[in-house]
C-alpha cells in the first residue's frame, strides 16, 4: 500500500494550546472542510493525554457525521485556550471546544477557529498562510507535521 500524504500541501499552523494549568506547542492541519457552529480543535488520544484529558472523566461522548461516516469522539465545550505561534509573532487568541478522536493522526483547526485566529490562507496546496491584519504579499510557510503516535484507546 503507498501513503499519499504529504507534508507540504497543507496548511499547518504552530498552536499553543492551554486546558486548565496544562500547556503545549504542537503543529495543526487547518481543515476547511471541518464545518462546525463553533471553534473547533480536533486531537488525537496522545495530545488529549498531554493536555490531561484523556481518559474522558468530564466529557461527553458524541457521534459526528464525516465525509468518512460517522465518528465516535468526546466532546469538551469551550475548554482550551488555542493561540497561534509564528516566528515573529504571537496571534491572537481564541476559546475552542476540543474533541478527542482515535482516529486523528494529528490536529485539526476547524473553520471557525481559523476565523477566530485570524487566518488568511493564501494557498492551500502550497502551505501559505497570513494573518487577516498583514498585507496580502505577506504569505507565510506552513509548518513541518509533527508525527503524533496512534493510539488504540477508547475505540
Amino acid at each position: 500500500m503507498v501513503e499519499l500524504r504529504c507534508e507540504l500541501m497543507a496548511v499547518r499552523l504552530r498552536l499553543k494550546i492551554v486546558v486548565d494549568e496544562k500547556a503545549t506547542e504542537t503543529v495543526a492541519l487547518l481543515n476547511s472542510g471541518y464545518e462546525a457552529p463553533t471553534p473547533q480543535l480536533l486531537i488525537p488520544i496522545s495530545l488529549a493525554a498531554k493536555l490531561k484529558l484523556w481518559p474522558p472523566i468530564e466529557a461527553s461522548e458524541v457521534i459526528l457525521d464525516t465525509a468518512g461516516g460517522p465518528l465516535r469522539a468526546w466532546f469538551y465545550p469551550m475548554k482550551a485556550k488555542v493561540s497561534m505561534i509564528a516566528e515573529d509573532v504571537h496571534g491572537r487568541g481564541a476559546t475552542a471546544d476540543v474533541v478527542v478522536s482515535s482516529l486523528a493522526d494529528e490536529p485539526l483547526i476547524n473553520d471557525k477557529l481559523a476565523d477566530e485566529l485570524e487566518i488568511a490562507v493564501g494557498s492551500f496546496g502550497r502551505g501559505r498562510w497570513r494573518f487577516t491584519r498583514e498585507p496580502k504579499e505577506k504569505l507565510r510557510r506552513s509548518e513541518r507535521i509533527i508525527q503524533m503516535p496512534i493510539s488504540n484507546e477508547g475505540s
